[in-house]
């Protein structure tokens, strides 16, 4: 049996460009994209937390240390520039595998610099 997991995120990034008429895709910057264990042209699934917007789309590079995160072609009409959004990427794996897995997860400030990174999430509490 297989078991999908998260791989790694990239959480609150904040949009730096939406570009209508670019190829579609995501824009990341290189340093994020390795960061979260990301591939060029890997499969993403997008959370836009201003407007509840999710879609799926695909990685391509930016420059490293730019802080971008675009949204390309019709992914440009789900965000605004500004609009804090998780990136998401998962995994599939038997379950021998996922005993030990660890997620990348990359919590992000407004500039889309690296506040901390984890491979856990706390226990959520009422």
């Amino acid at each position: 049996m297989l078991l999908t997991l998260l791989k790694g995120k990239l959480h609150l990034a904040r949009v730096t460009q939406a570009e209508l008429w670019y190829d579609g895709s995501c824009a990341i910057d290189s340093n994020l994209v390795t960061l979260a264990g990301f591939r060029e042209f890997e499969r993403i699934d997008i959370y836009n937390v201003n407007n509840g917007e999710r879609f799926s789309t695909y990685v391509i590079l930016a420059e490293a240390g730019s802080g971008t995160i675009s949204m390309n072609g019709a992914a440009a009409r789900k965000v605004s520039v500004g609009d804090q959004v998780i990136i998401a990427a998962y995994v599939q794996m038997d379950e021998s595998e996922a005993e030990d897995f660890k997620p990348k997860l990359v919590y992000l400030t407004d500039g889309n610099q690296v506040a901390r990174t984890a491979n856990t999430i706390p226990v959520q509490r009422d």
